[in-house]
């Protein structure tokens, strides 16, 4: 197990145990720790949990958390990233209320009640998994407390009315009422800021917390601003909350970055964090299994060497059409650029005799025995026919983003990542004809480090004609997270009626 306290560190394993939080010394673990659905995550946990469950719940929050992201990096409005979050919730990180999981056969009150726990303890868990993660550095820190605010928010928006005031009532919020005298005596400066209050002033209540606690409050003048405080109706509470909460893990976050030093005893530990941290790049993702095209009879195309080149061109993604033009013209790709392209085509389903043949014609200015020698054996390799045997995976957008880097001669990796802002835009025009007002909000993402948001953005361009309409992305607004995955989206949409595909070239 591991050991974390406040703020959560960890330690080194004992062995044939699975994975301890530690918490607050004053607070213990016991049935019914986790009163309500809401956490402020003031405590960090305590309970025994396997390594496989502290990662894949870590992943499971990830998921929501990068929808999130995704979803705010693409400017979506607020009721779209609600229902976002709702969709990945119910998929992979289930919290409900007391109310709703009271409700049923009494007979099952024990087993709900049980389930219910487990369902926070996994949320409480997976917070602090991915504070470890996500608090290595600046920008990870801000990522995670803009996520972590965003669900909150969520969750305190759609939780029952009597749970919400409970929950808010068992707080140790430091706030002070307004005195109804001081409201009195400002009721002309408090009607200026709030004039819908003037026929129920009397009745109205205010608090007052120092005005830093606020900022979007202040930013949009929806606050009194006195003596270095804000006077925030009580009506106002939710924002109040928000930015208690969005300042107290920011700081709490930063702790945990000073702690974070002494993982580095614990060799079991860190390849997870790292993983974590890898996957909130693109979002979290598995890597892509369906190994081969589908025809519109359903059935597995059989793709030849011949049929490569139109297929690359017409659905891959930019890192992969970058690698095959570049092959084509130079008749040569470096070790890694070799390594990543071959995966690719052979989860694309193109059979190992093929793709010798593919590589072969490629490869056109150097002999055929120079072939055996240097490029047989590795394209075989790739396939799990030689040396270990193994059956590798095409490299998912993570993994390419984060592993093995290009040197100046290389042309693998992700463009979005890899490129300077010149050659993304030329290769934006030159690949996809994309006009320069559409490569804007692309280049844009790709400059904030939302690389599989500029990938997706660039998904919805090229097919609009298919009526992908922008927010859609690969379908029921997924991101890109794997290049195959593109692949398949955009052979999918092919392969639908024309009659069958709506115009959407209006919102591009």
């Amino acid at each position: 197990m591991f050991r974390a306290a406040a703020p959560p560190v960890a330690h080194r394993p004992e062995h044939g145990k699975g994975a301890q939080v530690a918490h607050h010394p004053t607070r213990a673990s016991a049935p019914g720790a986790y009163p309500f659905r809401l956490n402020m995550y003031s405590v960090p946990p305590v309970q025994d949990i396997t390594v496989d469950d502290f990662e894949s719940w870590a992943l499971d929050r990830l998921r929501v958390l990068a929808e999130i992201e995704t979803a705010s990096a693409r400017n979506q409005p607020w009721s779209e990233i609600k229902a976002a979050i709702e969709r990945r919730s119910n998929e992979y990180l289930v919290l409900r209320s007391n109310a709703v999981a009271q409700s049923g056969a009494v007979a099952t009150a024990a087993a709900k009640a049980k389930e219910l726990q487990r369902e926070r303890a996994k949320d409480h868990v997976s917070h602090f998994v991915l504070r470890l993660a996500f608090s290595r550095t600046e920008e990870l820190r801000r990522r995670f407390v803009h996520a972590e605010t965003a669900l909150f928010r969520y969750r305190l928006e759609t939780e029952h009315l009597a749970e919400r005031e409970a929950f808010l009532r068992a707080q140790d919020f430091v706030w002070r009422a307004v005195p109804p005298e001081e409201q009195r005596r400002h009721r002309e400066q408090l009607l200026a800021v709030h004039p819908r209050l003037a026929t129920t002033f009397d009745s109205e209540s205010f608090l007052q917390v120092p005005w830093h606690r606020v900022p979007d409050l202040v930013e949009r003048r929806r606050v009194l601003v006195l003596r270095g405080t804000a006077w925030i109706p009580t009506k106002e509470q939710s924002s109040l909350i928000l930015a208690e909460f969005h300042a107290r893990l920011q700081a709490q976050l930063e702790s945990t970055a000073r702690a974070l030093p002494r993982l580095d005893e614990d060799d079991r530990l860190l390849p997870v964090l790292e993983h974590l941290s890898m996957g909130s790049m693109v979002g979290a993702t598995n890597d892509y299994t369906n190994a081969a095209l589908v025809g519109v009879d359903g059935e597995s195309v059989h793709i030849t060497a011949d049929m490569v080149a139109p297929l690359v061109r017409q659905h891959a993604p930019l890192c992969m059409r970058h690698l095959h033009e570049t092959l084509s013209t130079s008749h040569h790709l470096r070790h890694y650029g070799r390594l990543q392209y071959n995966l690719f085509l052979k989860e694309l389903g193109l059979p190992v005799e093929e793709a010798l043949l593919f590589w072969r014609r490629m490869f056109s200015t150097m002999t055929d025995d120079k072939f055996n020698k240097e490029h047989r054996y590795n394209i075989r390799h790739g396939y799990g026919l030689e040396g270990r045997r193994l059956n590798y995976p095409a490299k998912s957008c993570a993994r390419i983003i984060t592993q093995d880097p290009p040197g100046p001669q290389d042309t693998h990796g992700c463009p979005f990542r890899h490129f300077s802002p010149q050659n993304l835009s030329t290769a934006l025009s030159t690949y996809y004809h994309v006009a320069p007002d559409e490569q804007a909000e692309i280049l844009q993402a790709a400059k904030a480090g939302h690389y599989h948001v500029a990938c997706t953005r660039l998904f919805e361009i090229t097919h609009a004609k298919q009526g992908v309409a922008r927010g859609d992305g690969l379908g029921q607004g997924e991101s890109v997270a794997h290049p195959n995955r593109y692949m398949e989206a955009s052979w999918r949409l092919a392969q639908q009626p024309a009659e069958a595909a709506p115009q959407a070239m209006d919102e591009r």
